[in-house]
C-alpha cells in the first residue's frame, strides 16, 4: 500500500506542470522626481510587450533551477522568488524550474525582474497558495522595484519607488521596433545610471501627464511626449550607443528612445507595416533587433 501511495505521489508530480510566460517592458515615459535617502522617487508609463522569457514548472520535493545561459544561473531573481515565496507562506512544496530566456539581458527591458514575477504568480497557482494580486505585488517589491509592475502588466502608471502600480487603459495600436546594440553587459548597470544622474536630470511629472492625456482619451502616443530621464546618462556611459541611434535614424525610425537605462533603443508606429520594413532592413544589416507588440498578459 505504501509503495502504491509513493507511486501515485510521484505520478502527481510528473502531471503537475506548468509553463507561463513573462514579458519584457518599454518605459514609454521615465520620470526621476527626485531622492528620498537612498531611493529615487519615479513617475513611469509602462507598457509590457509580447517578447518572452518562457517558464517551465514542475512539482517537486525541492526547489531547483536551470537556464542555459550560464552567467544567469548565479544568484538568480527566479529562485530568490521561490525562496521568498515558500518562506512567507511556510510551504512544504518545491518545484524545478526552468528558465528560458528570449529576452535580451541587461538592456533595459525588465527580463530578470518579469521572470521573477511569473515565477511569484505561477508557484501560487502550483502550490495552490491561493494568495491576491495585492500580496504578490508586495512581495515583488523586496525582490526589486521593477518586479511588482510585472505582476499586473499591461498599461500602467508606476509611480514611488515602483510600488505603487495603477493600471491605466491599453494602448492604442503599436508596433515596437527594439534594436540591441552590441555592447558589453555591466553588473549593476542600472544602480549606476541611478548614481550619475544629476538634479537637472529630475523632473516635475509633467511628460507622465501629457501622455497619460492622450492614453486615457484613446489617442496613440507621439513620439514627442516620450521621455526617460536616463537618456543623457546612457549615452555618456555607453560610449557607442550615438553610433546605433544613428543606424536607426537612417533606417527610417520616426524617433529613437531609450528603453529603461538602456543601451536597448527602440521605435514604434501606429501601423505594423512601416514597423515591419524597418525591422526587415536592421536584420538585413545583420544587426539583433525585435518586432514587437503590446501585451495585457
Amino acid at each position: 500500500m505504501e509503495g502504491a501511495l509513493e507511486g501515485l505521489c510521484s505520478l502527481r508530480k510528473e502531471l503537475v506542470m506548468l509553463t507561463v510566460y513573462a514579458p519584457a517592458k518599454i518605459n514609454l515615459v521615465l520620470e526621476v522626481l527626485g531622492k528620498d535617502n537612498d531611493y529615487h522617487r519615479i513617475s513611469s508609463i509602462i507598457q509590457s510587450i509580447d517578447l518572452c522569457d518562457v517558464l517551465n514548472l514542475q512539482l517537486d520535493d525541492e526547489i531547483s533551477f536551470e537556464c542555459a545561459e550560464p552567467s544567469l544561473k548565479q544568484d538568480n531573481l527566479v529562485m530568490r522568488a521561490a525562496a521568498l515565496l515558500k518562506e512567507r507562506t511556510k510551504c512544504d512544496l518545491g518545484a524545478r524550474i526552468e528558465l528560458r530566456k528570449h529576452i535580451p539581458w541587461g538592456m533595459g527591458l525588465g527580463g530578470g525582474s518579469s521572470d521573477a514575477a511569473a515565477a511569484l504568480l505561477a508557484l501560487n497557482e502550483l502550490w495552490g497558495l491561493g494568495l491576491p494580486l495585492s500580496k504578490l505585488a508586495r512581495l515583488a517589491f523586496e525582490l526589486g522595484s521593477d518586479v511588482p509592475f510585472f505582476i499586473h502588466r499591461g498599461t500602467a502608471l508606476v509611480e514611488g519607488k515602483g510600488e505603487k502600480i495603477r493600471p491605466q487603459p491599453p494602448l492604442p495600436s503599436t508596433s515596437f521596433v527594439l534594436l540591441i546594440p552590441s555592447l558589453p553587459r555591466i553588473a549593476g548597470k542600472t544602480k549606476q545610471m541611478y548614481s550619475n544622474l544629476r538634479v537637472a536630470d529630475f523632473t516635475g511629472g509633467q511628460f507622465v501627464e501629457a501622455a497619460l492625456s492622450c492614453l486615457r482619451a484613446g489617442r496613440p502616443i507621439d513620439h514627442s511626449l516620450v521621455f526617460n530621464a536616463f537618456e543623457r546618462v546612457a549615452f555618456d556611459f555607453f560610449g557607442e550607443l550615438g553610433k546605433y541611434r544613428k543606424m536607426l535614424e537612417k533606417a527610417g525610425a520616426p524617433g529613437v528612445h531609450l528603453a529603461g537605462s538602456g543601451p536597448c533603443l527602440f521605435t514604434f508606429f501606429s501601423g505594423r507595416k512601416e514597423a515591419a520594413e524597418l525591422f526587415s532592413g536592421l536584420k538585413r544589416q545583420g544587426l539583433e533587433c525585435y518586432l514587437a507588440f503590446p501585451s495585457a498578459k
